[in-house]
């Protein structure tokens, strides 16, 4: 996605993490360019040092102002996220089941994972076990949007389509 959101996409938030629930949002000008300019001019944005930082410094949503007035008007359209997964099988709350090949985690701006701690795939902090996206615990399972996931702008709206290739990359030859 480029250029900003638009009615032809759908975001998917849970209800604990909607963008109305708190995000820090914030105008963000260096210099009389906003600073995505700057992060992407210098490189910043795709340096791969998220795996190895030990203590990894939280990500604020940047913004000219363009995805927060696009949320608040509803578009795009917020649908909740799916209620059990068993194997290969998701329910969605209306009780709709659907066959899936891999789930692909878009967590939004807090991450919350209760569905799978019981699957042995959280740390005891809550964090999925992960390297680079790719689930160190199961098969198949994989997560984008994860602050310093690969990049700095792992955890941005420009960021994570770089991520999501890389990842589905990655479980296709799994």
């Amino acid at each position: 996605m480029t250029g900003g959101p638009s009615s032809s996409c759908t975001w998917n938030y849970p209800p604990w993490m909607t963008p109305a629930a708190g995000a820090d949002v914030g105008v963000q000008l260096l210099g009389g360019r906003d600073v995505h300019f700057w992060f992407r001019a210098t490189g910043f944005d795709a340096l791969p040092v998220g795996p190895w930082l030990r203590t990894k410094p939280s990500t604020p949503v940047l913004d000219t102002g363009g995805y927060r007035s696009a949320i608040e008007a509803g578009d795009p359209d917020q649908r909740r996220l799916f209620t059990s997964c068993d194997d290969d099988t998701v329910t969605w709350p209306d009780g709709t089941r659907e066959h899936v090949d891999a789930i692909i985690l878009a967590t939004g701006f807090r991450p919350a994972f209760p569905y799978l701690r019981g699957l042995g795939a959280l740390d005891s902090t809550g964090a999925p076990r992960q390297r680079r996206g790719l689930s160190t615990t199961h098969r198949g399972l994989g997560y984008v949007g994860l602050e310093w996931q690969r990049s700095f702008a792992s955890a941005t709206i420009r960021g994570v389509g770089r991520d999501a290739e890389y990842l589905v990359s990655r479980l296709l030859r799994a």
